[in-house]
């Protein structure tokens, strides 16, 4: 992975002078980011400058799409005393894992509990490959679950929010209209409130999740939906929960609720 994290800087340099090669043409993911739910969610690759919308449009200058690649070859990867890889159960991750990425967090009846995406990544590793779970924002961790989000790009977000989800879903709602921290703000005072306006030279987005995980430039590299609420919660100087902590799945369950209908993009490219 180290050779990953040193060809991010020269994909950056090189992707002014890249056409659109290999990956979606930026009118085609224009026309996907545009589409509209009834409750009026906006990618937040509609709040994008040209510069970072072309690099997301291109595959071959996404930088993210060298941890999809990189999750391309652990999927087949033999691990654990079992020495099954991904591969051994599900197949062809195009067909397998084509709506997964849709439909997570979800309800996990193995655990008793709503799961993300990552604790589902683990719970295979532990349970079926007898391989030790990764640990979170480990660049395998993020490369897998980019590799399985990238199968849904294209495809509505719809996860489920009845039954076994409904007392998460609550909490997730909950949690993103309480205000936090000692800038006493809630994730709506930015994100509704304000969402299109300035903070200095930056866009308020609406805060949608449909891209994750992401590339952010900030970061210089791949970063969970956990590592962005953190990263949140720091910023308005509250205490930041752990990844993959309850909080933190309630609270992506309501995102993706909240922006549900737009289309995966994994991996996305912000700011």
């Amino acid at each position: 992975m180290k050779r990953l994290l040193a060809g991010v800087v020269a994909f950056i340099a090189v992707s002014g002078a890249l056409g659109a090669v290999v990956g979606t043409s930026g009118a085609q993911i224009s026309a996907n980011a545009a589409v509209e739910t009834a409750a009026g969610a906006r990618s937040g690759y509609t709040y994008m400058g040209p510069e970072t919308q072309a690099l997301q449009d291109d595959d071959f200058a996404n930088p993210g799409m060298l941890w999809v690649d990189e999750g391309q070859k652990l999927w087949s990867q033999p691990a654990g005393v079992k020495g099954l890889s991904c591969q051994s159960c599900h197949g062809d991750a195009k067909t397998s894992m084509r709506t997964v990425a849709t439909r997570y967090p979800a309800f996990s009846p193995q655990l008793g509990r709503m799961i993300n995406l990552e604790q589902q990544i683990n719970y295979s590793r532990t349970a079926h490959q007898g391989a030790d779970a990764y640990p979170y924002e480990s660049e395998e961790l993020l490369a897998l679950t980019a590799y399985i989000s990238h199968q849904a790009k294209g495809l509505p977000m719809n996860v489920a929010i009845d039954g076994p989800a409904a007392q998460d879903f609550a909490r997730g709602k909950a949690f993103f209209y309480q205000r936090r921290g000692q800038l006493n703000l809630a994730c709506n005072n930015c994100h509704e409130q304000h969402a299109g306006d300035h903070l200095r030279a930056e866009s308020i987005s609406q805060g949608q999740v449909n891209g994750f995980p992401i590339y952010r430039e900030l970061w210089q590299a791949m970063g969970s939906l956990d590592r962005m609420f953190a990263w949140c919660n720091t910023a308005v100087r509250a205490e930041p929960y752990a990844a993959g902590s309850q909080e933190y799945v309630d609270l992506e369950l309501y995102e993706r609720w909240r922006g549900r209908g737009l289309l995966i993009e994994s991996p996305a490219v912000r700011r």
